[in-house]
């Protein structure tokens, strides 16, 4: 049964993906970041449902271009020729990789974020679909959250949270990540919510999402919702009344959470007796002494095959920005990283800009991507997810944000979303 309806939301979705192409890219965001076959038990589990709906918005926007004299561009930005340049440095580093049989499937997977992100550059033009596109994405993450949040209060937070099996973030370490970095677009959903209901909805959604990504007892974790926390209260206008309400909820946490997880959180500042954080200074090393190897080229994509043969094989580098370095060299990781921090750079930018000028919607926009990719900045120093889909379709639509700004700066006046989920209270 449960098969059968996931096809049915696979038909429907593609359905709405060929009357316009840019829900389909709406579709593509629910159906990659949900990832429901994880939750099929018979014939949808193996079903390619990203592809076959990527294939459907493909149809649709040929279609739209032949019949409706649809004619989308993608957006001037830096970044559009960083990503190019980066994955083009993915390709010559799979080509001189230490494991070429390896490397190459996975650049085909790494590839296959490209495609996507172009349609949602191009497609996602205007104030309303960035809004239901953040909205589909927060959703797709939080529909797993809620229900991990309520499991983990109703268990006193004795056992861990997963995210959907057989996605990037099925793992406790990395659901947690992705919980921490939809947090502050869930902020954004409530600050554009006119509706009262649907604002203590979400404040309710916020409050399970804090909930299920401490029960993931990831150490980590902690640390990147602790930054994205300080980023939120920093926003606030309401800083004297936000205070004591976090003050209150950390004390409701300090008596709910078992003793267990404080011992094992006490661990990141005792690490050199504790198993798992001397297994991760081991593989940072390992990477370091590849870096100091290759510190051009790397090792290429599943560099640790080799690099880790003496120690037995360890499949996770544990660290975004030493998996960049280890298997794609200098030139890799100073790519990435300004995809990233350049990112975060210009948002700042983009928020004093749009402070003077007097447009908060994209100061809200601005100020809560920043948080959410701060989150993941935060995150990645102890996981290997500098891979993630999630993060390129951030940055994408920081970039799309940037080229709305810019467009509102120019009319000297800002665009009112209205949709059927909610329409902005600013």
């Amino acid at each position: 049964m449960r098969d059968v309806a996931l096809l049915l939301m696979l038909f429907a979705l593609a359905w709405a993906a060929l009357a316009r192409p840019w829900v389909g890219v709406i579709a593509l965001a629910v159906v990659g970041f949900l990832h429901p076959q994880g939750y099929a038990t018979g014939f949808m589990r193996d079903f390619p449902a990203y592809l076959v709906l990527f294939g459907v918005v493909c149809a649709a926007l040929a279609k739209a271009l032949a019949f409706d004299k649809l004619r989308p561009r993608l957006p001037r930005d830096w970044r559009l020729a960083v990503l190019a340049l980066l994955w083009g440095w993915f390709a010559v580093t799979s080509y001189v990789s230490i494991n070429p049989w390896a490397a190459w499937p996975k650049l085909w997977e790494v590839m296959k974020i490209l495609p996507p992100l172009l349609l949602m550059l191009a497609l996602i033009d205007t104030r309303d679909k960035l809004f239901y596109l953040i909205v589909a994405m927060t959703l797709a993450i939080a529909l797993v959250t809620v229900k991990g949040g309520y499991w983990a209060v109703m268990t006193g937070f004795q056992d861990r949270v997963y995210g959907p099996p057989g996605s990037q973030y099925g793992d406790n370490n990395e659901f947690a990540i992705a919980v921490t970095m939809t947090i502050p677009l869930l902020v954004l959903w409530r600050h554009e919510a006119r509706d009262k209901t649907l604002r203590w909805v979400i404040a309710g959604a916020i409050a399970l999402s804090y909930a299920a990504a401490l029960s993931s007892w990831s150490r980590g974790a902690l640390l990147s919702l602790t930054a994205v926390t300080l980023l939120l209260v920093w926003h606030s206008r309401r800083k004297l009344l936000f205070l004591p309400l976090l003050a209150l909820a950390v004390a409701l946490v300090l008596i709910s959470l078992p003793e267990t997880w404080f011992s094992r959180m006490e661990t990141i500042a005792n690490f050199q007796n504790e198993g798992s954080a001397q297994g991760r200074l081991e593989a940072w090393r390992i990477a370091l002494d590849l870096v100091r190897e290759q510190p051009v080229f790397g090792g290429g994509f599943e560099g640790w095959i080799y690099a880790t043969l003496s120690t037995g094989g360890s499949r996770d580098w544990h660290n975004a920005y030493l998996e960049m370095a280890a298997e794609h060299g200098l030139v890799g990781l100073g790519l990435w990283a300004l995809l990233l921090f350049g990112s975060m750079a210009s948002l700042t930018r983009l928020i004093m800009q749009a402070k003077s000028h007097k447009l908060e919607w994209v100061h809200t926009y601005g100020a809560m991507l920043r948080t959410s990719l701060a989150g993941y900045a935060v995150g990645a120093i102890f996981l290997g997810i500098a891979y993630w889909e999630l993060l390129y379709w951030l940055i994408g639509a920081t970039v799309i944000l940037r080229q709305l700004a810019r467009q509102s700066l120019c009319q000297a006046k800002p665009s009112y979303p209205s949709g059927a989920l909610t329409a902005p209270a600013i």
